[in-house]
């Protein structure tokens, strides 16, 4: 697979991190998208190259609302949730969060560093798999996330917009 030409001039491990990130959508059935959203809640990477959909577009959309910054958004929203739950609890850090609804499933799982990764997926997809396959990616994702990677990757996104 090729990287897609948003990574030009970007870093090898920042390139390896687009690129782990689209492997996930076109390898593991059932996923719709994935954004990996920093500890301040900002999104990093993003599996939909256009970030943010055209709204007259219906068949644009195929993740919530068809943004990537929506999926952002919620992903920091329940990372932030479940992290204030398990304060709460005296539970220790969260490893992991699953929502399944009646039209898909939303799951977020910590990374090393901080931040979070989040990915959209079909009602239908076996959350075994895509549970296993994000837990790959946190762990080669999770040793380069070093601050100036996280600059860099805002910066690219940030140049997308």
């Amino acid at each position: 697979m090729n990287a897609p030409s948003s990574t030009y001039g970007l870093s090898r491990e920042a390139r390896n991190l687009h690129w782990l990130l689209a492997n996930l959508v076109e390898e593991v059935p059932g996923v719709r998208s994935v954004v990996v959203v920093s500890t301040d809640g900002l999104m990093l990477l993003s599996s939909d190259t256009r970030h943010h959909a055209v709204a007259s577009d219906p068949a644009a959309q195929d993740g919530p609302k068809g943004s990537s910054a929506d999926l952002a958004t919620i992903v920091s929203g329940v990372g932030s949730l479940t992290l204030g739950a398990a304060k709460l609890m005296d539970g220790g850090s969260v490893k992991q969060t699953m929502v399944a609804m009646d039209e898909g499933s939303l799951f977020v799982m910590s990374i090393s560093d901080g931040s979070l990764l989040g990915v959209h997926a079909t009602p239908d997809c076996d959350m075994t798999v895509v549970a296993y396959h994000m837990a790959l990616f946190v762990g080669r994702a999770g040793h380069v996330l070093t601050p100036e990677l996280r600059n860099e990757l805002r910066r690219s996104l940030e140049h997308a917009q």
